[in-house]
């Protein structure tokens, strides 16, 4: 019997899904702060029409929008997310994690359609992760 190859980013339960990881030279607190700044949220988010709560949904002036299920300052937030040309709606958790010497920022998103809208969003985090580092580095 022939084994199936598993496919990169396919998952039993979440369907398709991806992760980008990249550490910082900065304090965690200090990452912290700069991705729930004004200008981080722009990068990574958008341009949010109110602020982000939990509990609350939320719309960026980008047509991304979604609902905040879990926020921890310092640590992590969980949201739904969509684009405005999607049908379907994914699950997207930052994580900041580190200490007084480096921090490391992770995005990871879940529930996604297919291996296509894993593509996509794949170049779409690891655009936004180069553009939180140039940003980050100049302020730094």
């Amino acid at each position: 019997m022939k084994r199936q190859e598993k496919q990169v980013g396919l998952t039993k339960d979440v369907g398709w899904q991806f992760g980008l990881r990249k550490t910082f030279p900065y304090p965690q607190e200090y990452v912290w702060d700069f991705m729930f700044s004004d200008k981080g949220l722009r990068i990574w988010l958008g341009e949010l029409e109110e602020e982000l709560g939990i509990k609350k949904a939320y719309r960026t002036k980008e047509g991304i929008e979604g609902l905040v299920s879990v926020f921890v300052p310092y640590s992590h937030i969980r949201m739904n997310w969509k684009k405005r040309d999607w049908e379907n709606v994914s699950t997207v958790q930052v994580r900041v994690v580190g200490d007084r010497e480096k921090a490391t920022i992770s995005f990871h998103q879940e529930k996604l359609l297919d291996n296509s809208q894993r593509e996509e969003m794949k170049s779409y985090w690891n655009e936004k992760m180069a553009a939180i580092a140039e940003a980050i580095k100049a302020e730094g």
